[in-house]
């Protein structure tokens, strides 16, 4: 990876949530590439290690720490862990979230037709509050109960910063993901609270809105087995001025900036959109 900005972060600890995803796992690399001790955090250690491994192979310095952001002993488990080999935490970067299947509609628009619901459609009156529920915990307590363990390190320290993700999902909702869409929300809200109830002893709080990238979690609503986008896909593409999907490395830039207190450190309570222009086009 070629680093898009010269951010020095020697002697910063930082913990990503998130980190065995293929978002998260570049923000583990530019971290440590910039000089971070990093934790790479998830829920399946395999997928952490990875990452870690990658990291140490190219120089760098990283920890591989299995945890569930739901859980708060989970996350206080973590945090002692890190404490014994890197210290307090300096830089958390929430990025720990996705969406389920029983919190998706099938259509993007209720019609009468579907009140006979014979042909197994997911309408809104057939999505599972228990699917809704997972994913609003995932995305908002994910980030929520991280933000108390790490952020108790924080408190005090010169250039402590939080960087929640958020989505385009938050500014206007997508069709058929009503919970993603309103979790999305609720990061990007929680995100401007916690950084004036934080204001006060140090921590920054921002957050990163990604565009339209191709993940895991994506990846089947996104393209065919052919590689030919889908429906879904060709109308993000649409409705994007650059007329493509972002690349993971084009979300190191803004996170570095945020990251670098020298940089960014009058910046407090800000949602940065990388859309490549999505949200901007109205569509005419």
């Amino acid at each position: 990876m070629k680093l898009p900005l010269n951010v020095d972060l020697q002697g910063k600890v930082a913990v990503v949530t998130g980190g065995g995803g293929v978002l998260g796992g570049y923000f583990c690399e530019a971290l440590a590439l910039s000089g971070a001790k990093v934790a790479v955090v998830n829920r399946t250690k395999e997928k952490a290690q990875v990452v870690a491994d990658r990291i140490v192979e190219a120089g760098g310095d990283a920890i591989a720490i299995p945890g569930d952001v739901l859980d708060t002993a989970s996350m206080e488990n973590v945090r002692d862990e890190l404490h014994k080999i890197f210290g307090t935490c300096d830089i958390l970067i929430n990025a720990a979230g996705g969406n389920h299947p029983n919190g998706i509609s099938s259509q993007e628009y209720f019609r009468m037709e579907d009140l006979d619901n014979s042909e197994g459609r997911t309408t809104f009156f057939d999505l599972d509050p228990k699917g809704v529920s997972y994913v609003f915990d995932l995305n908002f307590m994910g980030t929520l109960i991280p933000s108390q363990i790490f952020g108790r390190d924080m408190v005090g320290k010169k250039d402590a910063t939080i960087i929640n993700i958020s989505s385009m999902a938050a500014y206007s909702p997508l069709t058929k993901v009503p919970a993603y869409s309103a979790a999305k929300a609720a990061i990007s809200n929680f995100t401007e609270w916690l950084a004036v109830h934080f204001s006060k002893v140090g921590i920054r709080v921002n957050a990163i809105a990604p565009g339209w990238f191709i993940t895991e979690q994506n990846r089947k609503l996104m393209l065919n087995e052919d590689g030919s986008f889908t429906p879904r896909a060709q109308k993000v593409i649409y409705k994007s001025p650059c007329e493509r999907f972002g690349e993971p490395e084009e979300l190191i830039g803004p996170l570095l900036f945020l990251a670098d207190a020298k940089a960014s450190g009058f910046i407090n309570g800000v949602v940065i959109p990388v859309d490549g222009g999505f949200n901007a086009y109205s569509g005419v």
